[in-house]
């Protein structure tokens, strides 16, 4: 919890009482239904939270956006983004009803009330949203074919309104595609533990 204190300060109490409850929520919850490596829960905060939130040292969503999470498995990047923006809606699917189930156990613990999660597979979403966010839950170019029918036209926000993935590794190949519209942002850049020396943001106009 100390770590998102450090990159964000300006947190309210009622932000900072919501993201100290995740890790007790996410471990009890992650026994029963494994959406966190086992090994990994105990790096709850810097991995998964703190990851999440990378996306908002790229863009501040502006109040009323309305924003997807594709693959949101247990909530991420979704719930961390929902507690930072409390003014903006989410919507978090997964094809993997157990792990809404988590989400949503989670979410209600926390009072989040900024956020819908659904049992459904990108393909089946209709709706219309200013951002679509997801965290390496597939290669680029096709999520960019499944989530181009989301994106609303009209724009609010400082960035024209796109596509957000948190990604890792090499990824040449994958943007190549994308090589004259995406943008890559180095996490390192914002955070400076070493987990972030190879983890990216991707943004994606559309």
């Amino acid at each position: 919890m100390e770590t998102i204190l450090k990159y964000f300060p300006e947190l309210s109490e009622n932000q900072q009482i919501q993201f100290s409850k995740l890790y007790d929520l996410y471990f009890d919850w992650n026994a029963k239904i494994n959406v966190i490596s086992r090994k990994d829960i105990e790096n709850l905060y810097l991995h998964h939270v703190l990851h999440s939130l990378a996306i908002a040292k790229i863009i501040r969503f502006k109040k009323d956006s309305c924003i997807l999470d594709v693959g949101t498995g247990g909530g991420f990047p979704g719930i961390p983004l929902a507690i930072l923006f409390p003014s903006c809606q989410f919507t978090l699917i997964d094809s993997i009803g157990k792990k809404i189930r988590v989400g949503q156990e989670v979410a209600s613990a926390i009072g989040l009330s900024n956020i819908t999660l659904k049992h459904l597979r990108v393909q089946d979403e209709k709706s219309k949203f200013d951002f679509v966010v997801s965290r390496a839950v597939m290669p680029l170019g096709d999520l960019v074919g499944l989530v181009r029918k989301n994106i609303a036209s009209k724009h609010q926000n400082a960035l024209p309104n796109g596509l957000i993935c948190l990604k890792g590794g090499e990824l040449e190949h994958e943007i190549l595609p994308f090589k004259n519209t995406a943008e890559r942002f180095e996490i390192r850049e914002f955070f400076k533990e070493e987990y972030f020396k190879t983890k990216k943001v991707v943004y994606v106009p559309l």
